[in-house]
């Protein structure tokens, strides 16, 4: 128990994960895999590896194993009607001529499904407005997740929940040795950059965001750290810019500046 709470110390530090006791045999697998990749005998020598001065590298291998990433193209598709019919229209009433681009931050990404869906959703509603452009900011504590969403490519079975335009218009068929593969056409991939990051460090842009889409990430941190969060996405948006949080999280409980407009999607 002593191990695991030292594990769980530095996960926490690291990411603002936090890890319950009952966490401790998945933990022991996850951390197990690794253990077999590196060769590394026991527990704690891997905890002393990783926390030693060459260690910079497995650490990261580390955060990538205990991360959670299960995602998929639409996922509690409420929130993207919600983007539809009430967000984007209401962020063009007030963009007026402050500037001609939506900017959107997608910051637990994952394999990049959620930062691509938006980008179909939010590049179809635009077609009607062709002064405005948008972007995306996608950015994960995982680099190998990253690593799958900049290459943009997915079994068929994972898009079965695209809408057959969107199929059409944004993904290319596999053929040959690809087939039942679909890659991400270009005119939707140009419109998101993929970044490793920490959501414990500073956010690293210069401009105001008019959406943050932050789901299924606060149920791992603890009170104290979700505090913190909601504050660093209340300084990141512009004022009248939109949350969204996943459908099992609540963010009632700790003092924030929003105003719940439905379920889960607040606006500064």
């Amino acid at each position: 128990m002593e191990l695991f709470q030292a594990f769980s110390s530095l996960i926490f530090d690291k990411t603002g994960i936090f890890l319950k006791s009952e966490k401790r045999e998945l933990l022991n697998a996850r951390l197990g895999k690794r253990l077999r990749v590196t060769g590394i005998e026991s527990f704690q020598d891997y905890y002393d590896h990783v926390i030693g001065n060459g260690g910079a590298g497995e650490l990261v291998h580390m955060i990538d194993s205990v991360s959670t990433n299960f995602t998929s193209f639409f996922r509690e598709n409420a929130h993207f009607d919600h983007l539809v019919t009430e967000v984007l229209p209401k962020l063009i009433e007030t963009i007026g001529p402050r500037k001609n681009q939506i900017t959107m931050w997608s910051s637990a990404c994952s394999s990049g499904e959620e930062p691509y869906t938006l980008g179909m959703v939010v590049d179809d509603y635009l077609r009607k407005y062709p002064a405005l452009n948008f972007n995306i900011h996608a950015t994960d504590i995982s680099t190998k997740v990253l690593a799958i969403a900049e290459r943009g490519v997915y079994p068929e079975e994972r898009v079965v929940k695209v809408p057959p335009l969107f199929l059409k218009r944004y993904f290319q068929k596999g053929v040959g040795r690809s087939d039942g593969l679909v890659k991400v056409r270009e005119n939707l991939k140009k419109r998101i950059s993929f970044k490793h990051f920490n959501l414990m460090d500073q956010y690293p842009w210069q401009e105001e965001l008019d959406v943050i889409f932050c789901r299924n990430v606060m149920i791992y941190f603890n009170r104290e750290t979700q505090k913190e969060l909601v504050e660093k996405f209340h300084r990141c948006l512009r004022p009248g810019g939109y949350l969204f949080i996943g459908h099992s999280e609540s963010i009632s409980n700790i003092k924030h500046g929003f105003t719940q407009m439905a379920a889960t999607a607040y606006r500064k």
